[in-house]
């Protein structure tokens, strides 16, 4: 399948398609114990995040073998490809082995270097955004938008680990952005950043992200007339952070973020 901007509703129906599978997977371990390694990184990796990247890797190359991946437990295969699938099969593995419903599968579609599809699914919440470059963004099926809050004092800031947060360089600027918000929670991991894309929160600060905790959101967050940048600005997934905005105060939070 040779990939083009008017075909790119296609790949995000089989991303949806696909997450919906592993995200049934998934459910077929949640709320039981488990038992999980550490890999090098100091994160947990269980049997439900194999098995689900497992089949989300035999489907892709299956359907297009000519596509490369790169996924979260098993690296990356075809790495010279136009197209690559970049997949994380348990974002919050975490919270998912405590039984808490805000673990999401990831799945990002990158097409000559750049983000084109993002789709993420929550499958203990039944939720899915999902999103192509240029035709926009749905949260189950309806259309995604970004809130209409136009000023920190009205918003909401979320983090994923407050500790991982104050223990680094965004300390300082995280305490400057919350005194000027009216809520902060730690609604975190991806599910953060679709608050954001489906106009439930404003501000997600991520300050330390692997390309696939990131890689949907750069076109979910622009199709649902937001932002995703790293922490420099740059709307990549690979910058080592993410922020999701509304889009209407990023550069002040990011400047809020860098101390200035």
């Amino acid at each position: 399948m040779t990939v083009t901007h008017s075909n790119l509703p296609e790949l995000l129906g089989v991303a949806l398609e696909l997450a919906q599978q592993a995200g049934a997977i998934t459910l077929e371990y949640f709320g039981r114990v488990l038992t999980a390694e550490t890999k090098g990184d100091g994160t947990p990796v269980t049997e439900a995040d194999r098995a689900a990247e497992t089949h989300l890797r035999n489907e892709i190359g299956r359907r297009f073998p000519e596509h490369g991946i790169l996924g979260e437990e098993y690296g990356e295969s075809n790495p010279k490809a136009p197209v690559r699938w970049i997949l994380d099969p348990i974002d919050g593995t975490r919270a998912f082995m405590r039984g808490i419903p805000l673990y999401g599968v990831l799945i990002g579609v990158e097409v000559g270097g750049s983000p084109a599809v993002g789709v993420a699914h929550f499958p203990a919440l039944r939720e899915t955004v999902g999103a192509a470059s240029g035709h926009g963004c749905t949260w189950n099926g309806n259309p995604a938008r970004v809130s209409s809050v136009g000023t920190l004092s009205q918003a909401a800031a979320l983090t994923t680990d407050l500790a991982e947060l104050l223990e680094g360089p965004a300390a300082r600027g995280w305490n400057s952005l919350v005194r000027r918000t009216s809520l902060a929670r730690t609604w975190g991991d991806c599910y953060g950043h679709i608050l954001v894309a489906t106009g439930r929160a404003e501000i997600m600060v991520d300050p330390v992200l692997s390309p696939w905790d990131a890689a949907p959101f750069v076109p979910i967050l622009q199709e649902a007339g937001g932002r995703f940048t790293d922490r420099e600005g740059l709307e990549r997934f690979h910058g080592g952070s993410g922020i999701s905005t509304n889009g209407l105060f990023h550069e002040e939070v990011l400047a809020l973020l860098a101390g200035s």
